[in-house]
């Protein structure tokens, strides 16, 4: 029986309300998300401080929602962690905005008409506590995590022996009370408890196995006489909560009469860090231990406590955090023992990663390769730097090495390539991709390599990015000065410095939007967005918007986006600095600047952080006597607190670090790194303080003797600053490259190439179905590749060789079909396909970045990054869907492509057939409304021209 367990919900009166929800399923997360948009939920609270609790804490608060977590007990994670490493991991939660309550006494669930028991199905709206002097927590959502009650229905109802507190009671071998019934997982009770964890259920169903085998007579002789037993499992676990390292392992709380403990604590409150090793009384054998805020060594600890040796150092020296001992950081090890787990979660051994590894070869043993084999850094991933350790270890064995190449067109990083541009004798031998291929790669280049050296000729030269054949290095988004959103439709987001607007420009922005049909939000980063917008039409907006005083936002680059402000001294109570006037200045002088990823900023006028500055790549907190400046944060996914580079300095020398730090950044790290992973890889200051203090040695006291460097390449890219939506608008050339079609002067509206529905009273593209759903990977109604095998073609012209931009993809109109044409002038070679990609409908190939992989030609979609090739139309990377091909020739100046009649084209690949369209059951928030289009009836002659039998056209 492995009938697992469900969430244990206490009996609190209320429990039952609307907006009461548990946290285990993706349906349980989905209703929780409806229930916040349907209800404005703007606070909730998370019943249960355990795992399981803290990271429904961190999903409530990614709904953008107060989020309080509620503990019975004294402290959090009470298994896991004592009131020490409690006290260093509240601090990082609290940090990031979320509330702790521990101790609580949850004795109702509020209605919202003041109703306290069950009398009523009012949605809840507070908690009330018994706790004394305790008042009701107003919440409009809660979230209950207290843990799993075993499903033992079945075994009740069969008469197995169950817990007190429920559980099908087993033994060693996993036998019920009934001995030819065994249970496993979360529904088994061994020795009075219920292991939750994915380690011991394997464990488990291991030894059941075994046994399972002996009694059906599958194994007889030795091998039936030591069958592995089940004596409990090793709950050792590591983690990253809510942004906080948080492990615990072996004996981490002895009980009050174990005599044989001795145990040091290290504390520092200060970076969030506490750690609490449990080693023998002679000190000579580590038991357990608590790690918060810093785990690095986790593996190495754990090793240590499991196994039966002696300590070979003092354990003293064990305590020390890897991040206070300076230096890069210390990579883990894990023992050469064929037998050593690398992989708790699916309990994977060193053994089975080697043999995985030799088997794959040199050329096969990627880590996406070896985690898809053994299935190792497939649960919660906190294995997979090990796995990378040993399989670059076991690579360099085989002969081979693992690379940090840029792709396979440059042997090198991108910081050795930046080196080797930045230092060049000869500037004007760097100064284009073709010429840098030509000197440090090979190839025709590709969608990794094109871009990153894009954005290191940008942050060298910072000329116009579509001139001199540099937009066919950009990404999509960089290309078209916009974001490519879904249907292949693009959002505007204008410049705001510092969130400050002018009713005008307000009104502006309105009329805009209204004249276009544009979607309009405001965004998290004080700036107002504009959805919806075809290619053809962004000059004319930019041109609109450029009349009142609006700039290129840099949204669609790797960038500086927006330097966000409070409103400071000028109308809060509390500034102390004008933030508001600060913030425009810094936005101004960064604005447009090209850097490995995309930077945020944010200015606050007190120390009351209303803006946000240490969750970003670099701010400044208002002092009484200046700024506080800040480096190397960052929100998202991985939230990171920047670091205080200096303190109390004035705005003139926050910019003179600030040109240095970013200029450091652009120069030395790795492709698409934010700042906090680039700052957190670089070397300890000589005093042992860390990266930052590095960055203080640099920057402030010029150690690395660069900053004239550093000062002189930042007042270049400030001086050469232009706007380049205004570049565009201004020049006919550029103008052009936003027409829609090569060929013709006509446009095919959005809403012919997608459905638009209703969204409270403004248009959105109508929701994408999931993957392998109708509308998703097509392909031709035919089981040959050529489905155009048997048609009559013509050469057809379709414009003059100066139409085609070099090296990149253009669009085309046959009929209502549209088609991209490749000039792959690095080749000399011309290719022509389908402008759809099969993979989501949207007609977006031609925008996709040529290269090539091992030699032969690609185009990568500008969406998902599918490839294909433009020869035989293959996908590749493993891939199985295909587009359709076309052959080119030129004459005389001008292009021709080999194509049957548009009739017979239109009837497979045009527009009106292919249109993604809106269906209920995509409809997510069921609050979607079918618009009027101006779609055409599908000619349906695919049947007639090509099938002897009635075939469905997709």
């Amino acid at each position: 029986m492995a009938t697992g367990s469900y969430p244990f919900v206490p009996p609190i009166p209320g429990r039952n309300r609307p907006g009461v929800f548990v946290y285990r399923t993706i349906e349980d997360l989905e209703a929780m998300l409806a229930y916040v948009k349907d209800n404005g939920v703007t606070s909730a609270a998370v019943i249960g401080g355990g795992l399981l609790g803290l990271e429904a804490a961190k999903a409530v608060a990614d709904m953008n929602v107060e989020s309080h977590i509620i503990e019975f007990a004294p402290i959090l994670m009470c298994r896991q962690i004592d009131q020490g490493g409690h006290d260093a991991l509240v601090g990082t939660i609290e940090d990031l905005g979320l509330k702790v309550h521990c101790d609580a006494r949850t004795s109702a669930f509020v209605g919202s008409d003041g109703t306290i028991g069950d009398e009523s199905d009012a949605p809840v709206s507070a908690l009330n506590f018994s706790n004394e002097g305790w008042d009701d927590l107003p919440v409009q959502m809660v979230v209950v995590s207290c843990g799993i009650k075993p499903r033992d229905e079945l075994a009740k109802l069969a008469g197995l022996e169950l817990g007190q507190r429920g559980g099908i009671v087993v033994d060693e071998s996993l036998r019920t009370s009934e001995s030819d019934v065994f249970a496993i997982g979360e529904c088994a009770l061994y020795n009075n408890f219920i292991y939750g964890l994915i380690a011991p259920g394997y464990d488990m169903a291991g030894v059941a196995a075994k046994a399972v085998a002996k009694d059906l007579g599958l194994i007889e002789g030795d091998d039936a006489k030591d069958l592995p037993q089940f004596t409990g499992a090793d709950l050792s676990t590591k983690l990253k909560l809510l942004g906080c390292d948080v492990a615990s392992f072996g004996v981490n709380q002895p009980k009050p009469d174990d005599e044989d403990v001795s145990d040091l604590v290290w504390n520092d409150p200060v970076n969030r860090v506490y750690r609490k090793l449990i080693f023998n009384k002679a000190g000579t054998k580590l038991r357990g231990g608590i790690l918060v805020g810093d785990a690095g060594d986790y593996t190495t600890l754990h090793r240590l406590a499991m196994s039966d040796d002696e300590l070979e150092e003092s354990p003293a020296f064990l305590l020390t955090p890897p991040s206070a001992l300076g230096g890069a950081p210390k990579e883990e090890t894990v023992s050469e023992d064929p037998s050593s787990q690398v992989c708790s979660c699916n309990d994977v051994t060193r053994g089975t990663l080697v043999t995985a590894i030799q088997d794959l070869g040199v050329e096969g043993a990627t880590l996406s390769a070896v985690k898809k084999c053994t299935n190792a850094g497939t649960g919660c991933g906190g294995c997979e730097p090990l796995v990378k350790n040993i399989l670059s270890a076991e690579v360099k064995k085989l002969g081979g090495a693992l690379t940090n190449h840029l792709c396979e067109h440059f042997p090198m990083s991108r910081q050795e390539l930046m080196l080797k541009l930045r230092m060049d004798a000869d500037p004007s031998s760097v100064d284009s991709f073709p010429k840098i291929l030509e000197k440090h790669g090979h190839g025709d280049g590709c969608e990794i390599c094109k871009p990153a050296v894009a954005s290191m000729l940008a942050s060298l030269n910072n000329e116009i990015i579509l001139d001199g054949g540099r937009d066919a290095l950009q990404d999509t988004n960089d290309r078209s000065l916009a974001n490519m959103q879904r249907g292949g439709t693009y959002s505007i987001v204008p410049r705001v410095p510092g969130g400050e607007l002018t009713p005008q420009q307000l009104v502006a922005l309105g009329v805009t939007a209204e004249k276009y049909g544009l979607y309009s939000k405001i965004t998290g980063a004080q700036r107002v967005d504009l959805f919806g917008a075809s290619k053809h039409q962004l000059p004319d907006i930019w041109e609109d918007l450029g009349k009142a005083g609006f700039e290129s936002g840099h949204a669609y680059g790797k960038a500086l986006r927006t330097v966000k402000s409070c409103v400071g001294s000028t109308w809060c109570r509390y500034g102390v600095q004008d933030s508001v006037s600060f913030a425009v200045r810094v936005e101004n002088r960064y604005k447009g600047v090209r850097s490995p990823h995309k930077m945020k900023s944010a200015v606050s006028g007190c120390a009351r952080e209303c803006a946000e500055a240490v969750g970003k790549d670099f701010g400044m907190i208002a002092t009484e006597h200046g700024y506080n400046l800040y480096v190397g944060g960052n929100g998202g996914a991985t939230p990171v607190h920047a670091q205080l580079l200096a303190a109390d300095i004035d705005e003139d020398t926050v910019l003179k670090y600030l040109d240095r730090y970013l200029m450091y950044y652009i120069l030395t790290a790795d492709r698409l790194e934010r700042t906090a992973p680039w700052q957190a890889k670089l070397p300890s200051g000589k005093n042992g303080g860390g990266p930052i203090e590095h960055l203080k040695e640099v920057i402030i006291e010029d150690s690395l003797g660069i900053c004239a460097e550093l000062d002189r390449r930042m007042e270049h890219l400030v001086n050469t600053y232009h706007d380049e939506w205004a570049e565009v608008v201004k020049d006919p050339v550029k103008r052009a490259k936003f027409k829609q079609f090569v060929n013709t002067d006509a446009n095919q509206e959005k809403d012919e190439l997608i459905d638009f529905v209703d969204m409270r009273g403004q248009k959105r593209p109508a929701d994408w179905p999931a993957d392998g759903q109708p509308q998703t990977f097509w392909k031709p109604p035919s089981d040959v590749m050529d489905v155009f095998s048997r048609s009559e073609k013509s050469w057809v012209k379709v414009g003059s060789v100066d139409q085609f931009a070099p090296n990149v993809g253009s669009t085309i109109l046959y009929g209502e079909t549209q088609l991209a044409v490749f000039n792959n002038a690095h080749r000399g070679e011309w290719y022509c396909t389908q402008n759809m990609c099969p993979h989501k409908q949207a007609f977006v190939l031609s925008q996709g970045i040529l290269g090539d992989a091992g030699g032969e030609p690609k185009v990568a979609c500008p969406l998902h990054k599918k490839q294909f090739g433009l020869k035989d139309g293959k996908e590749m990377g493993g891939g199985d869907l295909n587009i359709i091909t076309f052959s080119v020739k030129l004459e005389q100046g001008d292009v021709f492509v080999e194509l049957p009649s548009e009739e017979e084209v239109d009837a497979i690949l045009g527009t009106s057939g292919l249109r993604v369209l809106a269906t209920s059951c995509t409809d997510v928030a069921a609050d979607a409304l079918p618009l009027p289009s101006k779609k055409k009836e599908k000619k349906n002659v695919f049947q007639k021209l090509f099938m002897t039998n009635s075939t469905a056209i997709n």
